[in-house]
């Protein structure tokens, strides 16, 4: 198949890390030819949806990880498959690529389904599962988030948008800080912000759980640094090995279904404790370290579900 991948510049990412190139990698071990650009370089051309970019070649090895071709300009609607793989911020930006996929032919297989990816952001489509999460409030106004924090004493604030865990703050009974954060958040955004009940379990980790086609095939446990709340591995935070439990798997069962409707092919889930925090559609990561730690090769799953689709 011809695969062409929506993401940012593949000569700058880490190969021990980085998801994207994983999937590439196996793609490429299948047969198939790979062709990468830079979101900035998608376009609308008088009813054509085209992308200025490179084929490409991966191999496993740092500093020479990706040989380019020339530079040229194709027709998305050429392609069997199409990745939507470029790093949050969901921004208009974002949104507006996924409207240009959404016009490609269905003999392009879109994943992970852009049209749902738009209408299912991150922290949002954990909303409509609110028996599995903690207390949540989106909201913008000052006051009402006052409220929230006053019932539940103990809480993160977030921007809803954001990813990677910047911009997380954790405010505890005794914080006086809400006033200058909302303030700080929306001077800089007109978006609401995201305010859930704090977790104390964060402190054993955050689990993100990986899931192919709504079926979940591992999970790693991301450990915050000493005296830090998140977890994130972008800011620090340790990736270890461990097992599903029954409630993740039950919290699977649940979203699965919905999941596999809307065409998520490759999600991963966030976990603290017993409850659900977040569903990631955008960008997911987390394959290289579930392969070391548990020997299971995601991406070929991921690549598996889409060939049976094609």
């Amino acid at each position: 198949m011809k695969v062409a991948f929506q993401m940012d510049p593949m000569g700058s990412v880490n190969i021990d890390g980085d998801s994207t190139f994983r999937i590439a990698l196996e793609a490429q071990a299948r047969g198939h030819e790979l062709f990468h650009y830079h979101p900035d370089h998608l376009a609308f051309d008088e009813g054509r949806i085209t992308a200025r970019g490179q084929w490409m070649t991966l191999r496993r090895e740092k500093g020479n990880h990706v040989t380019f071709g020339d530079t040229q300009v194709v027709d998305l609607s050429t392609m069997d498959v199409v990745w939507l793989r470029q790093d949050p911020p969901f921004d208009m930006g974002y949104i507006t690529s996924t409207h240009l996929l959404d016009m490609l032919p269905p003999s392009v297989q879109v994943v992970n389904n852009p049209f749902w990816v738009r209408n299912y952001p991150e922290k949002l489509l954990v909303l409509t599962f609110p028996d599995l999460t903690p207390p949540t409030m989106i909201a913008r106004d000052l006051a009402t988030i006052r409220e929230f924090k006053a019932r539940h004493g103990d809480v993160i604030l977030k921007p809803l948008y954001g990813n990677g865990g910047a911009g997380v703050f954790r405010l505890d009974p005794n914080d006086r800080n809400l006033a200058s954060l909302h303030e700080m958040f929306t001077g800089i955004s007109r978006e609401p912000l995201i305010v859930q009940k704090f977790l104390p379990a964060v402190s054993k980790g955050d689990k993100r759980v990986i899931l192919v086609n709504g079926e979940p095939i591992g999970a790693i446990n991301r450990v915050p640094q000493a005296g830090e709340t998140r977890s994130n591995m972008h800011v620090g935070g340790r990736p270890e090995k461990v097992a599903l439990t029954e409630r993740d798997r039950e919290i699977c069962r649940i979203i699965g279904p919905t999941l596999r409707e809307k065409g998520q092919i490759f999600v991963g889930i966030d976990v603290i404790g017993d409850w659900l925090t977040e569903i990631n559609v955008t960008s997911p990561t987390g394959l290289q370290e579930l392969e070391r730690f548990d020997g299971t090769n995601g991406a070929a799953l991921i690549w598996d579900a889409i060939e049976a689709k094609a």
